[in-house]
């Protein structure tokens, strides 16, 4: 196992692990992977469709995106952002991942067009139940979902990870594990709040690119459960995968039992 510097890569079946010296290089790595990634999908094509997450690492990587020298080589109009879960209060609430991410990165992307970052909704909005708020997250993203398809391609879906090795907002035994369509409303989290919105696994696993972004030894035992293909109703992170590609972005600590 590396400890300076330089990036570890390895390989674990379907999916590559890259190691990073700690949490500070990996939000940093992050970012800028994410970067080239939508400008090199630019080159040929538009929009392009990022879903973000939230937690300490995730929003310390947008923020690295917001500071980063390459940020206005993108040409943000042409960049949709959406999450991968949202916890069930208020607009503007500061656990919200919208009302963090806006803090981060959004806020300081001055030609991002309003319409195309696509929130779940909050109480108070029109809705009574996270069940209502993810029935129009689902009709948003069929609005973007080409003919013929199931479910939206999203280009980079960035995924955190809990210490229980959740993902989204699909907990570990939860009902949410089993949930048909593209989006599901969460009850009960073992996580506080405990009514939420999250993607399903059939949404997560038609993106193109999946990333898991984890940081800290708490992840560790998660990491390597979830690398070792335990089944998902103990790990969910395990079903974490891209139809392209699948990328564990880690630091030392939380690779440290997965090797």
């Amino acid at each position: 196992m590396t400890t300076d510097l330089e990036t570890e890569t390895r390989a674990h079946g379907a999916r590559l692990v890259v190691v990073h010296p700690d949490a500070g290089v990996l939000a940093e790595a992050v970012a800028s992977r994410l970067l080239t990634r939508i400008l090199d999908i630019q080159s040929v094509r538009t929009p392009v469709h990022v879903v973000l997450t939230g937690g300490t690492v995730g929003i310390r990587s947008l923020a690295a995106v917001a500071a980063h020298p390459v940020r206005d080589a993108v040409d943000w109009t042409g960049v949709h952002f959406w999450w991968g879960d949202e916890r069930f209060l208020p607009t503007g609430d500061p656990e919200r991942n919208e009302t963090q991410a806006r803090e981060a990165l959004l806020d300081h992307l001055p030609t991002l067009p309003a319409q195309n970052v696509h929130v779940m909704a909050a109480p108070g909005e029109g809705v009574r139940s996270p069940e209502e708020s993810a029935a129009l997250y689902a009709d948003e993203l069929s609005r973007f979902t080409p003919d013929g398809a199931t479910h939206l391609a999203f280009d980079v879906l960035l995924l955190g990870m809990g210490p229980d090795g959740h993902v989204a907002s699909l907990f570990p035994g939860n009902a949410g594990l089993a949930a048909q369509g593209a989006t599901t409303g969460v009850h009960d989290s073992p996580k506080p709040p405990p009514e939420r919105v999250s993607l399903t696994f059939s949404a997560i696993q038609a993106a193109q690119e999946v990333w898991v972004v984890a940081a800290g030894a708490e992840k560790a035992p998660a990491v390597a459960s979830a690398l070792a293909g335990d089944p998902v109703e103990t790990t969910p992170a395990a079903g974490a995968i891209g139809t392209r590609r699948t990328l564990w972005l880690v630091d030392l600590a939380a690779s440290s039992t997965s090797s």
